[in-house]
């Protein structure tokens, strides 16, 4: 269970879908012509698309509480003939986002609707929302090199969020007969923040179904950096060979665990 209130998810969606908005805006080039490095083959225009259309995607599910999968072309086709100049990309993310927000708050985070994984209601739509714009946010900062930062309570969370959906048994399913093995004797790792206190995450891959919990224990693989680098790190947005991030042990291992964890949550 999450500690963030529902508001706070709210929230925080707006206030990254505002950083967005300045990035577009700001973008000398201009939009079109401003390549998001971590997103290859986007520019900024497809961040944007991208961004609003799962905004108004989610908002969709909420506000129908809908009970299975809703098409999710809005998302995925950000190459379509679409909003275009900085002022329409503009309001294309603050349509969006203000219209999921108006529905998270309008249904509270207890309303049942589908969700992608585990959870049913709209609360978790709000959780990851935020998260998911919080990323994208971050993607638009380093086009610009803006400051970044995730605050402490919602890097947590992102981290916890992570590790549920990486206990997800469509991990190992998805991954297909002859992909190496990710479970196995030993295999565990130990993610320990370095800007705070007690914020740590033990990943157990040791047998089926995988566990996690917080925990400060001797891992094959230990990772040691900032709260807001381990969440960017586990996004595919920073690498194990950068200098905000330590690894001691199995390098494979961790690098096996990002990719089958998080296959369906990146870009």
């Amino acid at each position: 269970m999450s500690d963030v209130s529902h508001e706070a998810y709210c929230g925080e969606i707006s206030s990254r879908a505002h950083e967005l908005r300045t990035a577009v805006r700001s973008a000398e080039a201009g939009p079109a012509a401003t390549p998001v490095p971590s997103c290859p083959g986007w520019t900024l225009t497809q961040l944007a698309r991208h961004v609003g259309g799962t905004h108004r995607w989610a908002a969709q599910i909420v506000r129908t509480r809908a009970t299975g999968p809703v098409s999710h072309d809005m998302v995925d086709d950000v190459f379509s003939p679409g909003p275009e100049t900085p002022a329409e990309l503009d309001d294309w993310i603050a349509e969006g986002a203000a219209e999921l927000t108006g529905v998270l708050r309008e249904a509270g985070p207890d309303a049942p609707v589908w969700t992608v994984a585990p959870g049913g209601t709209a609360g978790f739509w709000a959780r990851r929302m935020a998260h998911e714009t919080t990323l994208h946010a971050a993607d638009a900062a380093f086009v610009s090199g803006a400051a970044f930062a995730v605050r402490e309570e919602l890097a947590r969370d992102a981290l916890d969020e992570w590790m549920g959906f990486g206990a997800l048994p469509r991990v190992l399913e998805a991954a297909g007969p002859d992909a190496p093995p990710l479970t196995g004797p030993g295999r565990t790792l130990h993610l320990h923040a370095t800007d705070t206190a007690d914020a740590e995450w033990l990943v157990n891959l040791t047998s089926v179904p995988v566990t996690w919990s917080h925990a400060h224990e001797k891992a094959a693989v230990a990772v040691r950096a900032p709260l807001t680098d381990l969440v960017l790190l586990l996004y595919g947005r920073r690498s194990a060979a950068d200098a905000s991030v330590e690894v001691f042990g199995d390098e494979d291992l961790l690098a096996l665990w990002l990719e089958r964890s998080g296959f369906w949550l990146r870009k």
